[in-house]
């Protein structure tokens, strides 16, 4: 199966390939669902596809905004940087765009987004029809209705589905309470996030503000759990599931580092599953549900609280290791006897390094990194490469 991973920008791109993405979805700067991820130019579009090409993996652009006429307008042009550009696949969901695309541009591979919402079989067929080469499936599907699509059309289209990361609360993300309440519209790709909120509950008659307590951080009503499926990709094989795709556009760079190499590690079968399940804690989520994969025995998605996480981003390697010595790009404050645990697609992967000798950037020997994004050499035992992360686990 294909992991494909989310990229806000050019620096998570690079991430999402250093710890074993197979594919990466990113948006340019028209027409995607995440209008404030930095997102890429039609130079960087061709940087970047030509970067995944040289390493052996695709890339993906997302158009999946639910499209007006204006939108229309300049869309012969972009589509042609994204011909020129050789991607591998464009993520749609308005389905007069779909139809202008086939007609205008038929060499595009063309993925249908989880925004419009494929939820049975005819429909898919539809869309195969079109000529479309992979459905992106509406995630409140189970295993079984996933499988039945699979077998209707999966000699035509690939079958994609979410696997990890934040559910919106809203039917397949098309959801009005941004708009509403903030005049940003999330099916054009300024969403909020207003389901994350903390919300209070009134009686109609009376005008006091009752808050629905739940725990001392408050309530949140409107509030998804995060999807994890890392224990069960065995099962979504055998559903014809043929890409895992992974939310987080607009999450950190650590969020795609950690979680790619967690599900890079399962999938080649390198890791114990308890010991990616524990790294899955390290990087902010809110607790973890199946969603609607197994059906009615795994309902129970709302979530009452705060994300959390049990490490913390401390420096990204930036050059190979030398000598002895590495030099990192400093994320949080970290000083000499600190002990900082290795984050990478390799066997250093859970080890860790004592600091004993900090050279800030001006050569001077220091005992405390606390200038945010300073490079600075420190000393380590185990050959890192550019792009290993280094981290502190709250628990020690």
């Amino acid at each position: 199966m294909e992991l494909l991973a989310p990229a806000g920008n050019f620096d998570k791109l690079k991430t999402a390939v250093h710890f074993g993405a197979d594919a990466v979805y990113f948006a340019g700067k028209k027409l995607g669902l995440r209008a404030f991820a930095g997102n890429f130019s039609e130079e960087e579009i061709f940087e970047a596809i030509k970067y995944l090409h040289e390493r052996g993996k695709k890339g993906y652009i997302t158009l999946n905004i639910v499209a007006n006429d204006s939108d229309f307008e300049g869309i012969d042009e972009y589509l042609q940087v994204l011909v020129d550009a050789k991607v591998d696949g464009i993520i749609v969901s308005d389905i007069g765009l779909i139809s202008y695309i086939r007609t205008k541009f038929p060499t595009i591979n063309i993925h249908v987004s989880t925004q419009a919402n494929v939820n049975n079989s005819m429909t898919a067929k539809v869309y195969a029809d079109m000529g479309c080469t992979r459905l992106v499936l509406a995630r409140e599907l189970s295993l079984a209705q996933i499988n039945e699509i699979y077998r209707a059309v999966g000699d035509r289209c690939e079958i994609e589905t979410f696997v990890h990361g934040a559910m919106c609360i809203s039917y397949s993300g098309r959801c009005l309470l941004s708009n509403y309440l903030t005049g940003r519209d999330s099916n054009r790709g300024a969403c909020v996030q207003a389901c994350r909120w903390k919300y209070f509950i009134r009686e109609e008659n009376r005008e006091d503000e009752m808050e629905i307590q739940e725990d001392e951080r408050g309530t949140y009503i409107l509030n998804s759990k995060d999807l994890c499926l890392i224990d069960h990709l065995s099962e979504l094989d055998k559903a014809g599931i043929e890409s895992l795709k992974i939310e987080g556009r607009m999450k950190s760079d650590y969020y795609v580092a950690s979680v790619v190499n967690a599900y890079r590690r399962a999938l080649d079968g390198k890791e114990d599953l308890n010991i990616l399940r524990d790294e899955l804690e390290k990087t902010s989520h809110r607790r973890y549900t199946t969603g609607f994969y197994f059906g009615e025995k795994d309902k129970e998605y709302l979530e009452d609280s705060m994300p959390v996480q049990t490490a913390v981003f401390i420096a990204k390697v930036v050059e190979d290791e030398k000598d002895g010595f590495v030099k990192v790009e400093m994320r949080n404050r970290f000083k000499v006897g600190d002990i900082l645990e290795i984050l990478s697609a390799d066997d250093t992967f859970l080890k860790t390094i004592k600091i004993e000798k900090i050279i800030d950037s001006k050569g001077e020997q220091i005992d405390d990194a606390k200038r945010v994004q300073e490079v600075v050499t420190i000393n380590s035992p185990y050959h890192l490469k550019a792009g290993d992360i280094l981290r502190v686990n709250k628990n020690n």
